[in-house]
């Protein structure tokens, strides 16, 4: 015999490549030869199958057509999932030239599951399910070719059982029996109804026998249209459970399967023993095939799980470092190193302390807080703290910390608290990530990064606390007082969270601060240690201390005891229990000679203040005092710490020595006594030393007054930016490359004015726009109006790569308000207003790739727009053929978007900074009105969210929803205050009292109720409506008198 494609071929002849027409109506052939008697039943089971669901045949013709003009692909990809439903069923209604197509079909779907089969080699085990796949497809194909009706769903099922996961596990395993027993099903009809073989007496029988078997036929051929409708469903715009009942298919196999058995019960009657025997062995051999599928289905379906995670673990990878702005084990180490090593002598003390006993062991203590003055050692009395418990504690335990730190932006936010805390505690039980991917599989790396991100990541922290599997964990926030940005959140979700769980403990320090005092107040279950009130304990630390830093000084510098013992005596007596104190006047003592140590010694005074203030004297009466004051100056009032870089560009003495870091590094280790450097960027020596300068020897740093230093940094920043922004300053060419792949270049062309680009306008803010010296730049040659009309378009790429985009939104509002109402500055006025319309219109699109400023945002800009016009050889020479658009700025100043359903409600803040709406999607979300930030997210409603309002002192907002109830929520922490009920429908309006002292609600139910806004409690129900127009009380509102 013949190969089957040699077979095939011939009776396809020329015509095998088929052509895409509509039904045509059916013509015979008469050189054609008849068809078969197996082609027969088929033909008479798929017109049958066509009669009796003419919607799935129609589908799947569809799906085949598709095919057949070769748009069809892996529905896996989305680059071939246009929707079916506009496709043209090409199928034709003749069965010979049904056949040509379905041969043709046919040959496709083998190329296809070969390509697929060379795909899985690249997967463990892949080669074995791929050769066992071969056997499969090659036995199909030994049969005739006159079944490519069958053959056809064999070839879409192999296709479908190389993809298991795309598919219902029953479905796959009924797939799995009809194409492993597809050679029984193409032999049945030869071999039972050949005339030949059949015995005499039967032959009565071979109507009604062909007729059970064109039945079976019919039942195996629409399973298979409906496992392939299915598979395609993706690409299905009307897609229902009545096309393809996903919730039956064992019922559909059991069907064939009792058809088979309608068969069988005639063969033992009706067929020779031969006829029996071969069957017999062709059921056999399915069995064989049937195994074999099942076994290739489950193989893929675990290396796909194993790819998946191998997938999940490089997305954990990734969640993780993204999560980690700074891992808090290497700030502790940081910290150590710097004050020279954790001396275990010196903390020891506090492990026997009852209260920190009572913490450690009573398990109704959750929160020990640790205060006292600057100096005094209490974050190494923590790093002490972290040792121990990680020494002591079981391997199950989970130990999470963080050391804030003002001077560092990275360290000194709640949020960055939070950050740090999660980060730890799931890179020791990697479980917990589940928390933080819930948020960041829809957010990324902007969920720790944005406006909201404090809120999201409190939740998450707080979802954390409430897993059962966390086991026992030690919490521990190092200098709550130099969390700079929303200290009071921080602190008011310390105090609430310190009782979540016994399993959970906390330990906290910071200074002797009121305010921090009266948050932590609230804390339940708390233990208070004063330093102060332990003085005995902590002059024995700061002995020991002493002693240590003593007699390095006396190995490094070779005192001879005389020497020794005068400084140790002279520390001893004036250290006052500040470990600072002794560790300033060592570093000094470090650059004295031995031979000058006792005559220099009297020259440290007492006392933190008073050290600076000689400290502050020997740098005004060195040669260089003017450089090393304008230094301090500038570290002082920068808002974040600054490199060398940065520095360079900031510093007007500077400049010159840009490009000599070494230089620079030593004039900065001239102001040792109050910057240190790390890692190329400066730091205060401590908190106190920052304060020092700006309340102490605020007259000598800043001798015109500290604004004049921002008016300084201003007009610095505009230099550098003015010298180094330029088109695509990063060379990446493509006008979409994305801003998540840029890589920073090394050198980096934005180093010496990153700083710049984000806070220069702050600095012009913070200076004092009533002095007497300066004026704010106007139109004409002036600074601002220069640096917007020729380098805004550059400004904002940089701000784009500097992931800053949003501080150019406050900033150009900012600048805005700066300039109205001043005389003289329509001009600039009116630039400035177009540039903060073209920034706040184009954000994302130049966030998400920074060279979509000169295209997208230029050429899509109104036609009349300055920055426009200014910028216009900017727009891409390729364009030629502009989009047309509006003359001016519409009257939409932003549209904020990130509602997953339909907006019901909005509302200013009454003093118009923020903006509240609610959502069908059952969240109230509060917006920046500059900048259009979202800033929380508030949940908490069950049901779609119809009203909202804002208190008069716009420190509340009240949330109406269709689940009967009202919800009192804090402005400012997002945190629900009250959740008022009483209403027995939807309520539908809320509104404030101008006192903010009440809340009206209206409802369905046909009542208003007016409730205590403080207490929640419900002061009355009016009552009165009628049916008429349904009754609903849609809205209500207070008289100005809140009567």
């Amino acid at each position: 015999m013949a190969p089957w494609t040699e077979r095939l071929k011939a009776k396809l002849g020329e015509a095998s490549s088929t052509s895409i027409t509509p039904h045509a109506p059916a013509t015979p052939d008469p050189a054609a030869p008849p068809p078969s008697l197996p082609e027969q039943l088929w033909n008479q089971a798929y017109d049958q199958v066509k009669t009796g669901d003419s919607s799935t045949v129609d589908t799947y013709e569809k799906i085949l057509s598709a095919r057949l003009s070769q748009k069809d692909a892996d529905p896996a990809d989305s680059s071939h999932s246009a929707d079916l439903a506009s496709q043209l069923n090409a199928i034709e209604q003749d069965p010979d030239k049904r056949w040509k197509q379905m041969c043709q079909l046919v040959q496709d779907g083998l190329h296809r599951t070969e390509k697929n089969t060379n795909v899985k080699h690249g997967m463990e085990d892949g080669i074995q399910a791929a050769t066992a796949m071969k056997e499969v497809v090659g036995r199909a194909m030994q049969a005739s070719p006159e079944a490519a009706l069958a053959w056809v769903g064999v070839c879409f099922a192999l296709e479908i059982l190389m993809n298991p996961f795309t598919q219902a596990s029953s479905n796959r395993q009924g797939i799995a029996y009809v194409v492993s027993r597809i050679d029984w099903y193409w032999n049945l009809s030869s071999l039972l109804l050949d005339e030949n073989m059949t015995e005499a007496h039967s032959q009565g029988l071979r109507g009604e026998l062909e007729k059970i078997i064109t039945q079976l036929y019919a039942k195996l051929l629409l399973y298979q249209m409906k496992s392939v409708c299915y598979y395609h469903r993706g690409r299905l715009s009307v897609f229902t459970r009545d096309l393809v009942k996903l919730d039956n298919w064992d019922g559909e196999v059991s069907d064939i399967q009792a058809a088979e058995a309608a068969v069988q019960s005639d063969l033992a009657q009706y067929n020779t023993l031969s006829i029996r025997t071969r069957l017999g062995s062709i059921a056999e051999t399915a069995k064989s095939q049937n195994a074999k599928l099942d076994s290739i289905s489950s193989t893929i379906r675990e290396q796909t799980k194993q790819r998946e995670r191998m997938h999940e673990s490089s997305a954990d990878a990734k969640c993780m470092a993204d999560l980690c702005s700074i891992d808090p084990r290497h700030g502790k180490t940081r910290i150590e190193e710097t004050k020279g090593g954790l001396l275990k002598d010196s903390y020891r003390w506090i492990l026997e302390h009852p209260d920190f006993q009572c913490w450690r062991n009573d398990p109704h203590s959750r929160l020990l807080w640790v205060k006292a003055d600057p100096g005094k050692g209490k974050t190494m009395l923590l790093c002490g703290i972290i040792d121990e418990l990680q020494k002591s504690m079981a391997q199950t335990g989970l130990l999470s910390y963080f050391f804030c730190q003002a001077t560092d932006a990275r360290i000194n936010s709640a949020t960055a608290v939070l950050r740090g805390l999660v980060y730890l505690l799931v890179d020791q039980q990697p479980s917990l990530i589940s928390h933080v991917r819930k948020k960041y599989e829809h957010a990324g790396k902007a969920l720790f990064e944005d406006a909201n991100s404090w809120f999201a990541l409190s939740e998450i922290f707080t979802n954390i606390l409430h897993d059962p599997s966390l086991r026992l964990t030690y919490l521990i926030v190092d200098a709550l007082d130099e969390c700079i940005v929303d200290l009071p959140k921080l602190l008011d979700f310390v105090a609430q969270k310190s009782s979540i769980s016994s399993r959970v403990k906390w330990i906290v320090s910071s200074r002797n601060w009121p305010n921090i005092e009266e948050r932590l107040e609230r804390a339940e279950h708390k233990v208070r240690l004063c330093l102060e009130l332990n003085a005995q304990s902590v002059s024995t630390a700061v002995s020991i201390y002493i002693r240590h830093k003593v007699l390095q000084l006396a190995e490094r510098k070779k005192y001879d005891d005389k020497t020794q013992d005068a400084v140790l005596d002279y520390l001893s007596s004036n250290a006052n229990d500040t470990f600072l104190w002794v560790a300033l006047v060592c570093q000094n003592l470090e650059k004295i000679s031995r031979w000058n140590v006792l005559t220099k010694l009297n020259a440290f005074p007492p006392g933190l203040d008073t050290l600076y203030e000689r400290m502050m004297q020997q740098i005004s009466d060195s040669d260089d005092a003017h450089l090393h004051t304008q230094i301090l100056a500038l570290v002082a009032v920068v808002y974040r710490p600054i490199t060398i870089k940065e520095l360079a560009s900031l510093a007007e003495l500077l400049e010159h020595m840009a490009d000599d870091i070494e230089s620079i590094r030593e004039i900065i280790s001239l102001c040792d006594s109050f910057l240190t450097l790390r890692e190329n960027t400066v730091y205060f020596v401590h908190q106190s030393a920052k304060d020092f300068l700006l309340a102490g020897a605020s007259s000598t740093v800043f001798p015109s007054g500290k604004e004049e230093a921002h008016y300084f940094i201003f007009s610095r920043s505009l230099q550098a930016m003015s010298r180094t922004l330029r088109r695509d300053i990063y060379g990446l060419r493509a006008l979409g490359y994305p801003t998540e792949r840029v890589e920073q270049p090394d050198p980096d062309p934005l180093a010496a004015s990153r700083y710049s680009c984000i806070y220069w306008v702050d600095h012009l803010s913070d200076w004092n726009p009533n002095s007497v010296n300066h004026k704010i730049p106007l139109q004409g040659g002036r600074a601002v109006d220069t640096f917007i009309r020729k380098k805004y378009l550059y400004w904002l790429e940089a701000l784009s790569l500097c992931k800053s985009m949003s501080d150019g939104v406050f900033s150009m509002a900012k600048l805005e308000v700066l300039i109205q109402g001043r005389p003289d500055t329509s001009v600039l006025l009116e630039l400035v207003r177009d540039a903060r319309r073209f920034i706040m219109y184009y954000k994302q699109a130049i966030e998400k790739s920074p060279l979509q400023v000169y295209a997208s945002a230029l050429v899509f800009s109104p036609a009349r727009s300055l920055i426009r016009g200014l910028f216009k050889e900017e727009e891409p020479k390729w364009i030629t053929t502009k989009p047309a658009v509006e003359d001016n700025w519409n009257a939409c100043l932003q549209t904020l978007e990130g509602h997953s359903g339909y907006v019901s409600s909005v509302a200013f803040s009454h003093d118009s900074t923020q903006l509240a709406s609610a959502s069908g999607d059952r969240t109230v979300k509060i917006w920046d009105v500059s900048s259009g930030a979202c800033l929380q997210t508030l949940k908490g409603h069950s049901d779609d969210v119809l009203s909202v309002a804002f208190s008069h002192d716009s420190t509340q907002l009240a949330s109406a929803s269709g689940d009967r109830t009202v919800k009192i929520w804090d402005a400012s922490s997002g945190a629900c205050l009250q959740t008022l009920e009483g209403h027995s429908s939807d309520v539908m309006s809320v509104a404030f009292s101008h006192d903010s002292k009440l809340l009206a609600s209206a409802s369905g139910d046909r009542t208003v109720k007016v409730w205590d806004a403080r207490s929640g409690a419900c002061l009355q129900t009016l009552e009165g409506y009628s049916s008429y127009s349904g009754g609903s009380v849609i809205s209500v509102a207070f008289l100005h008198n809140s009567s």
